[in-house]
């Protein structure tokens, strides 16, 4: 007898034979009007008490269809077509790895796919409804498969066998039927017993760990409410016009994107669901995950844990539960079990403990710095300054507080002290800034322009308004480099594409973000809807949507450009170009751009850092490019040690080009890297090594042509560049 009839004799095959009758008729329900059959079905079969829209949802439905139709800025109509891409989207919400439905339940499923459209027009959610019940029918069946086959005993699993698992199943095939189903199962648990075992977990504590997972799981899915089924509905049909058009329900919009940083104490963090789980959007500059460090962009939370207490399994949770979880009282810790953004599967997870704080709006303030640079006997002095977002006291400037804090103000401050020590250039570093206050944006770019248009915005009716830096006072006329990489975004990129059009200056990095888009909130009957109205634009006419802001020079960076970024999300909306505006082009960097490149590429081909961070960046796209990992104990034990030595290896050739003693073994390593973590105050040798990178740009420009160090006003330089232009 395998495994899985063991599993089924225990406790499972009656449930299956009893509930496979809830596929039969859910595929006779759904191609007759009323379902009401299946509901009766999943009643007599189960525990689980299958969740029934409500009269306000049903009116909410139907003003967020409207409002969709007539106000997006996406002209899209309901049409058979985006019935089915709806469907699609919803079965990916609910079932994204393809884990607990199958073939059957597809074709079972097949009749409906057509006719969402329709009756989401007019507040008809029974079919929605119908498809949440069924899969919170198989996530309970699948998760108590599972928990038969860890009371079995995971000693009894066969780690001999050549085998072998899908990492990512999302682009992959549903299994046949319920017995292939099983088999999935069994390998997605052997998949997890390897990656504890290999970590050094003996198996008491795997299978203590592995069915308090799945008990937790089961527990939220028997405690599913109408709200959870009509969220996850209502996002799979906004989701359509564009990715950041989203339903909040009436919690969820207490807590409007989530970011525990503004005036609730927690790790500062943006966070949003990612199909069972739940993902970290992006790190709020300035507050508690920032600072420890460790926590990334994309890793998704698998537990939570309070001081004192075991971990919770979040997996399946709603996302403002989570978020309950995670906040807590001022100076107290919470432990996050993440699966990293760049993990080779989701067995792979680490613990990160961040002590919650209140988010200053002083530790989210510009600062400066000034770095040297000696160039055949001569000293340039380059100062940087850091904006880790665009802010303003809004409190404070509306009580008439003349020193209210703001982005433009703060960096006006900070370029007049440079100044005094006689800087030859700016690096402005805008890495990691994922935007703020748009009118800041437009102000910032003032300080470095005569005046003129800094950004577009058209509507759905293509109406264009153009925001203009109307003072003719320059703050800054040298020569100024803008730092960005991919998780520049919004406010950023309007800033670096401005800069970049007017030739103001040289944009250097990566790729930036790509969001140009702006949303406003909706109150609906229930809820509220965020809904995509309007676009950015720049100066030149080119959206900042979906391409972002191209470096005129690159460099590499360890942040994976296929899983974050707006051309990353589904149905984002494309990038395209309007009429540019007149504006002056202050400096044409097409003389001297290719020396620069040259210069650049030399400097990094022999330096030790670059080579480092390639190395690593290598490391980190064939974990992400890895389709399958093996189930075999020996084939996946060396695979393991060659991932540790490759970590260990990576981090010693680091030490080594500081001076510092090199790590024995990996443990080393990770106790190091925990004790980093919790001192706030260390720095990250990357933005060391790419802030010199743009001194050293820089310094070559001011080599190159000496004319950026002698600019005085854009209007005495206008006579050496090229006329006003609109390109």
């Amino acid at each position: 007898m395998t495994i899985a009839e063991k599993a089924m004799t225990r406790n499972h095959r009656p449930a299956l034979i009893k509930k496979a009758g809830v596929c039969v008729a859910l595929s006779l329900a759904l191609l007759i009007p009323g379902l009401s059959g299946l509901q009766a079905k999943v009643e007599d079969s189960a525990e689980y008490q299958p969740v029934a829209p409500t009269i306000d949802q049903a009116r909410a439905n139907i003003l967020i269809a409207r409002q969709l139709q007539f106000t997006h800025f996406r002209d899209l109509g309901i049409s058979d077509e985006l019935s089915g891409d709806v469907f699609d989207a919803y079965l990916n919400y609910l079932d994204g790895q393809r884990i607990y439905l199958t073939q059957q339940d597809i074709d079972a499923l097949s009749g409906v796919r057509t006719r969402l459209g329709s009756a989401l027009k007019t507040g008809q959610l029974q079919p929605g409804f119908d498809i949440y019940n069924l899969v919170q029918q198989r996530v309970i069946e699948r998760l108590k498969f599972a928990q038969g086959i860890i009371n079995d005993g995971i000693e009894n699993l066969d780690f001999s066998a050549i085998d072998k698992i899908r990492v990512d199943r999302s682009e992959g095939p549903w299994e046949a039927d319920t017995a292939a189903l099983d088999e999935l199962w069994i390998k997605r648990i052997k998949n997890a017993v390897l990656a504890q075992r290999l970590n050094g977990t003996d198996d008491e504590a795997i299978t203590e760990s592995l069915l308090r997972r799945y008990e937790g799981q089961l527990k939220r899915a028997y405690q599913a409410r109408s709200e959870d089924a009509f969220q996850a509905y209502m996002n799979a049909f906004t989701g359509m016009w564009d990715p950041h058009t989203s339903y909040f329900s009436p919690r969820t919009s207490e807590n409007f994107n989530i970011n525990m940083s503004l005036s609730l104490e927690g790790i500062g963090a943006v966070l949003q669901s990612d199909n069972e789980y739940t993902k970290v959007v992006r790190l709020v500059p300035g507050g508690p995950a920032s600072k420890q460090g460790q926590l990334q962009p994309a890793d998704r939370i698998v537990s939570v844990g309070q001081e004192g207490d075991k971990p919770v399994n979040v997996i399946g949770w709603r996302l403002d539960e989570v978020v309950d979880l995670i906040r807590g009282p001022r100076n107290s810790t919470v432990s996050l079990e993440v699966i990293p953004a760049n993990a080779s599967d989701e067995t792979v997870t680490r613990s990160i403990a961040i002590k919650r704080d209140e988010v200053k709006l002083e530790e989210q303030s510009a600062s400066k710095d000034v770095i040297e640079f000696d160039r055949q006997g001569e000293t340039y002095r380059i100062g940087v300054i850091t904006i880790p977002t665009f802010y303003a006291d809004f409190q404070a400037m509306q009580a008439g507080d003349p020193d209210y804090k703001s982005t433009t103000r703060d960096v006006r401050k900070l370029i007049n002290e440079l100044k005094q020590d006689g800087i030859d250039g700016v690096v402005m570093d805008l890495r990691n800034n994922g935007g703020g206050a748009l009118h800041e944006a437009n102000d910032l770019v003032g300080l470095f322009i005569d005046k003129g248009p800094t950004v577009q915005i058209r509507n759905a009716n293509n109406d264009v308004q153009v925001l203009d830096d109307e003072d003719p006072a320059v703050v800054y006329d040298g020569p100024l480099v803008v730092l960005v990489n991919r998780m520049s975004a919004s406010a950023s990129e309007i800033f670096a594409g401005a800069i970049q059009d007017y030739g103001r200056g040289l944009v250097v990095g990566s790729q930036t973000f790509g969001k140009g888009t702006v949303q406003a909130v909706r109150p609906l009957n229930h809820g509220q809807l965020k809904i995509t109205q309007s676009k950015f634009y720049r100066v030149s006419g080119g959206s900042t949507q979906h391409k972002g802001v191209i470096p005129d020079i690159e460099i590499p960076s360890r942040i994976d450009k296929t899983r974050i970024g707006e051309d990353a999300l589904d149905h984002a909306l494309p990038w395209d170009q309007i009429e540019a505006v007149p504006h002056t082009r202050y400096y044409d960097f097409s003389g001297v751009i290719d020396e620069l490149r040259a210069r650049h590429d030399e400097r990094f081909a022999a330096s030790p850092e670059f080579s480092l961070l390639q190395r690593e960046i290598e490391f980190l796209n064939q974990q992400r490019e890895m389709d399958y990992v093996s189930l075999n104990l020996e084939e996946r034990t060396v695979h393991h040690s060659q991932i540790e030595n490759t970590r260990l290896t990576i981090a010693n050739a680091r030490r080594d080009l500081r001076g510092e003693k090199p790590f024995e073994t990996l443990e080393d390593l990770e106790q190091w890297q925990d004790e980093q973590a919790a001192d706030l105050d260390t720095t990250d040798d990357e933005l060391d090594f790419v802030i010199r990178e743009g001194g050293h740009i820089m310094a070559d420009l001011l080599e190159l042509d000496q004319r950026m160090a002698s600019i005085l006003t854009p209007t005495q330089f206008a006579a050496k560049a090229e006329a006003p232009i609109a390109q």
